[in-house]
């Protein structure tokens, strides 16, 4: 995986405020943005040198939390006592061994170093994906985090599709499995990418198996964990799923061909390389997808143009309405965040010059 190998109805809208699709720079000049989190009146963001900061709301004053390795910015999370986590990627080239603080997670303490909590690397070694695809199944590149209320964290691993929850004295479980899915070959794809190479791509149309790729995870309001998928190669659009998993769940399968079934169940269907999740009020969700055309897509060369949306709970436990915000004015968008008024927090791009962008 290209993308994660180097990188990777008035009462609704009272859910999270009223938005009319404006984007107000908060935070700006800042290198390859990424990670977003709130914390009483504070914005914490990772940038792409690793660092992670905590700035006020107007984003005038700053304080440097942080930096971890990795030479990409980290997701990261804040708990209820203001502890932030950072998670770094796998770093380097695809299938290649974690580089060196690479797939680890962090606890930052201002002022200190940064403590290593949990070497999500080392623990895949020996739990490696048993529906994997393509690559080593011990492959790694953790992507997405979220702290949980008792001092624990979850960790989404888009190269190992899996969900794990880490202890602050460093053990981990699995909580579930994220199965392979079976999707068509899209149309449009060029034969060769922006360097000349042959892309290999089956007609269009060939049903072929997609892994998973878990970069997200958040908590609802609700308790339950969301997880979202990028969606592997050919990452044909409208195939990312939201997974929702009973808390305190461990060994749970998210099967596609059996999605209503055990304590992981499809939430909702037919995002596109979903990067980034949170968590809202009343049941809202904010979800980031990196490109509306797919991740594939923009990296042989097409439009760059990612997404914002507000998905709405259903019935039954499962998603229903859904909006999008600021619609074409993000691109390459990384992370969210929904303070606890509603304020919905965005950064953007994920590679370059960016900003973290409120939503109005």
């Amino acid at each position: 995986m290209a993308l994660v190998g180097s990188v990777l109805v008035a009462g609704q809208a009272e859910a999270t405020g009223k938005h009319h699709g404006g984007l107000k720079p908060v935070i700006t000049g800042l290198d390859s943005p990424r990670g977003v989190a709130t914390h009483g009146g504070k914005i914490i963001y990772s940038v792409g040198d690793g660092s992670v900061y905590e700035a006020w709301a107007n984003g005038k004053k700053i304080r440097k939390l942080g930096q971890v390795p990795g030479g990409f910015a980290p997701a990261i999370d804040t708990d209820k006592w203001g502890n932030t986590y950072a998670l770094t990627g796998a770093g380097g080239e695809p299938g290649a061994p974690p580089m060196p603080g690479g797939a680890t997670l962090y606890k930052l303490r201002p002022g200190k170093s940064p403590l290593a909590i949990a070497d999500i690397g080392k623990y895949q070694l020996t739990h490696p994906d048993p529906y994997n695809v393509d690559g080593a199944a011990e492959e790694t590149n953790p992507f997405g985090v979220a702290a949980l209320k008792d001092g624990t964290v979850l960790v989404a691993d888009a190269a190992g599709n899996d969900l794990l929850r880490v202890w602050p004295n460093g053990y981990i479980k699995t909580v579930a499995k994220l199965k392979p899915r079976v999707v068509p070959v899209p149309p449009g794809l060029p034969a060769t990418d922006p360097e000349g190479n042959p892309t290999d791509l089956p007609p269009a149309g060939t049903p072929i198996p997609s892994e998973a790729v878990a970069t997200s995870v958040t908590v609802g309001s609700d308790g339950y964990w969301y997880v979202g998928e990028l969606r592997g190669f050919p990452a044909t659009p409208g195939k990312s799923q939201i997974w929702r998993i009973k808390p305190g769940s461990y060994g749970a399968v998210c099967d596609p061909v059996k999605p209503h079934k055990g304590n992981c169940q499809r939430y909702a269907d037919g995002y596109t390389s979903i990067v980034d999740l949170a968590g809202g009020p009343r049941g809202t969700l904010a979800v980031v997808q990196l490109a509306r055309e797919s991740w594939f897509k923009w990296e042989l060369g097409g439009s760059s143009i990612g997404s914002l949306i507000i998905q709405w709970p259903g019935k039954w436990h499962k998603a229903g309405p859904r909006k999008e915000l600021a619609r074409g004015k993000l691109t390459l968008p990384a992370g969210t965040a929904i303070s606890k008024s509603g304020r919905i927090y965005v950064s953007s791009p994920i590679f370059g010059p960016g900003a973290v962008y409120r939503v109005w």
